[in-house]
C-alpha cells in the first residue's frame, strides 16, 4: 500500500477532482476475482485477527489430521481465527471475552456460508486495488470470510471493484455499516469515529481552499444519515466508557445509552455550576458514565436457597423411632452445636446422615 499519509492522498485527490464531486466520481466495475488475491483490512471494525490457510491445509484441519495446538504453532495463530474451506477454528484463549466475541462472528459466517454455497450474494463485497497487484476489502469482511469457508482460498467470486482507492475509505465503510441492522453497536460507533477523522480532515482542507468548513448538515449528508442519527453518534462517541461498554457486550439501544450520557453531563454541570466542559470535566464524566452503566448491568447477587429436605422414611418403625427419641442426644456423630443453620447445604447433609442413622437403628 502507498506510504503516503491520508492527508497527502486526499490532497492529491483534490488536485484532480473538484471538492463537491470528490465523493461522487469514484468509478467501479463488477469483476470475478480469485479470493487468494484479496486481503482483509485490519483497521476495519468488522475485522477480527484471522489466518487464512490453503485448501489442502483446510482439508487436514477438517479431517482432524492437524490438532489445534499444531495449527497454533505452525501458523502462529494464538488469539486469531483460522479459516479455510469448510473449516474455521477459534484460537483465542478458551472462554475469554475475545473467544466469546469471535464465536458469535464465526456462527454468523458459517450461516452466511451456507447461503453462499447455494446462491449468489445480493450485495457483493467491495474492494480496491493495492500497489502489489492484490486487492483490499473495503466493505463486506463477513461475506468475504463466508466465501472462503464455502469455496476455499483458491475459489473465485464476484466483487464490486473500485478502479482506485476511494478518497474516503472509512466513510464508505460507515455508510454501509450505518444501514445494517444486524451489526453490533460497537462496530457502528467505531466506524463513525474513523469516518469522522476523515471528514474533519476534509473540512480543514475545504476551509483552507474555500474559506468555509463543512457544516453539521454537510457531515450528516456525507455519512448518509439523518441529523438525529448524527447527533446520537456524536453524543455516544464523546466518552471512551460508552465504546468500552459496547465492546464488553453491553447491548443498550443507542437512545437509552444517550440518555445516560446526557444525564451525567447535566448532573455534572449542575453540581459544578458550569456550562462548558473541559478535558478534566469530561474525564470525571467518563468515570461517572462507566459507573452508571455497569451499576445497571451488574448481575444481582444470588439469593441463597434455604430449602430444607427430610428424606422419606422407609418404615413405620423408623418413623416411630424418630418420634420417640430426642435426635440431639442420639449417637449420630453429628455436631449439632457447630452446625450453620443458615446454610441449607450443611443442614440437609446433617439431616440425611440422621435419617440414615434412624433407618439403621430402627431395624435392629
Amino acid at each position: 500500500m502507498s506510504s503516503l499519509s491520508f492527508e497527502q492522498q486526499l490532497t492529491a485527490e483534490l488536485n484532480t477532482v473538484e471538492f463537491d464531486r470528490l465523493l461522487i466520481e469514484q468509478p467501479y466495475e463488477y469483476k470475478s476475482i480469485f479470493l487468494n488475491r484479496i486481503e482483509p483490512d485490519a483497521t476495519n471494525p468488522r475485522f477480527f485477527p484471522v489466518t487464512i490457510v490453503p485448501d489442502q491445509v483446510a482439508y487436514q484441519i477438517a479431517t482432524k489430521k492437524i490438532s489445534k495446538n499444531q495449527l497454533i504453532e505452525r501458523y502462529d495463530a494464538r488469539d486469531k481465527v483460522v479459516i479455510g474451506k469448510s473449516c474455521i477454528v477459534n484460537c483465542f484463549h478458551y472462554n475469554s471475552a475475545e473467544w466469546k466475541k469471535a464465536n458469535h462472528t464465526i456462527d454468523s459466517i458459517i450461516e452466511l456460508a451456507s447461503n453462499v454455497a447455494v446462491s449468489e450474494i445480493i450485495q457483493v463485497p467491495t474492494i480496491f486495488p493495492l500497489h502489489n497487484g492484490q486487492y483490499q476489502i473495503l466493505t463486506g469482511h463477513r461475506r468475504f470470510f463466508a466465501m472462503i469457508f464455502a469455496n476455499g482460498i483458491d475459489g473465485a467470486a464476484h466483487f464490486k471493484v473500485y478502479l482506485n482507492r476511494p478518497a474516503l475509505p472509512k466513510t464508505k465503510q460507515f455508510q454501509e455499516n450505518a444501514s445494517r441492522e444486524d451489526l453490533p453497536q460497537y462496530g457502528k460507533l467505531q466506524a463513525f469515529r474513523d469516518a469522522m477523522r476523515e471528514i474533519e480532515t476534509l473540512s480543514k482542507m475545504r476551509q483552507m481552499a474555500e474559506g468555509k468548513p463543512l457544516t453539521v448538515k454537510d457531515c450528516a449528508g456525507i455519512l448518509g444519515i439523518s441529523m438525529g442519527a448524527y447527533d446520537n453518534y456524536n453524543v455516544l462517541t464523546r466518552y471512551p466508557a460508552v465504546l468500552a461498554a459496547y465492546q464488553d457486550g453491553v447491548s443498550y439501544p443507542f437512545v437509552r445509552m444517550k440518555k445516560i450520557v446526557l444525564a451525567q453531563e447535566a448532573a455534572y454541570k449542575k453540581r459544578k455550576a458550569i456550562t462548558l466542559l473541559n478535558i478534566e470535566h469530561r474525564r470525571d464524566i467518563n468515570a461517572a458514565i462507566k459507573k452508571s452503566i455497569y451499576k445497571e448491568v451488574a448481575p444481582k447477587p444470588k439469593v441463597r436457597s434455604n430449602n430444607y429436605r427430610i428424606a422419606p422414611l422407609k418404615s413405620a418403625q423408623a418413623l416411630k423411632f424418630l418420634l420417640s427419641h430426642n435426635v440431639f442426644e442420639l449417637d449420630t456423630q453429628i455436631d449439632w452445636n457447630s452446625l450453620d443453620w443458615d446454610n441449607s447445604e450443611q443442614v440437609n447433609k446433617a439431616i440425611s446422615q440422621l435419617v440414615e442413622y434412624i433407618e439403621t437403628s430402627a431395624g435392629k
